[in-house]
């Protein structure tokens, strides 16, 4: 494989029609290589419009298609003064690219095998403003989610069913919060911009299904 015009040909095919027209974003993807975060075993797809498995993890969990990493990125605009907080690090392939453009990354990994594989690639990538931790940050409760809150941004790599409040109130003024909010098969990928202490404005910027984040809050359920 080609592996630079496989890169070209993501960007150009996949990425840039998929509404991402931020040079900064794009240009990012030449210089974060994709195919060092996936799996050996699936290397041949890390430009595949699709989402890559994540080999030898029980909840058989996988990396974003490629235009969903870049277009978060767009959307939250990270500055170099800020600090994010990713929930869920997975392959550490989106920790990289918000290490790039932010101060420093806080990446919570409920299931020690990914945060594993997450932090070998990040390491090998020579990513230093990253701070992995093996956690639970779902539900904005946990001692090292709120330890460093408020957070200027924050990520939700799986879906969520509704959006805790802690979350919410873990953002700084001007801070942006994206997160995938519903369940199957209705999904929404919504921006969440905390405009004031306790104000926040949302939103819904197009629809996807993407896998449940591990211990999410629940709504309640109807029961007879």
């Amino acid at each position: 494989m080609n592996l630079e015009q496989a890169r070209s040909n993501m960007v150009e095919q996949q990425i840039r029609t998929w509404q991402v027209l931020d040079q900064d974003v794009l240009d990012l993807l030449y210089v974060v290589p994709r195919e060092d975060f996936v799996p050996a075993a699936y290397r041949n797809l890390a430009f595949s419009d699709m989402e890559a498995p994540l080999e030898g993890t029980a909840g058989g969990e996988r990396m974003w298609a490629p235009k969903m990493e870049a277009r978060v990125l767009q959307e939250l605009a990270p500055r170099r003064t800020e600090r994010a907080l990713e929930v869920g690090t997975g392959s550490g392939y989106l920790t990289a690219l918000l290490a790039h453009r932010a101060a420093h990354v806080t990446s919570l990994e409920i299931k020690p095998a990914l945060a594993a594989f997450g932090r070998a690639n990040l390491e090998r990538h020579g990513a230093e403003n990253v701070t992995l931790l093996v956690a639970d940050g779902a539900r904005g409760t946990s001692p090292e989610f709120r330890s460093q809150a408020p957070w200027d941004l924050i990520v939700l790599t799986g879906s969520v069913p509704v959006l805790p409040g802690a979350l919410l109130e873990s953002l700084a003024p001007g801070g942006r919060l994206f997160a995938v909010v519903g369940e199957a098969p209705v999904m929404s990928a919504r921006l969440v911009t905390c405009i004031a202490s306790g104000a926040h404005r949302s939103v819904d910027l197009f629809e996807t299904v993407i896998a449940p984040l591990a211990n999410c809050k629940q709504p309640p359920r109807f029961r007879f």
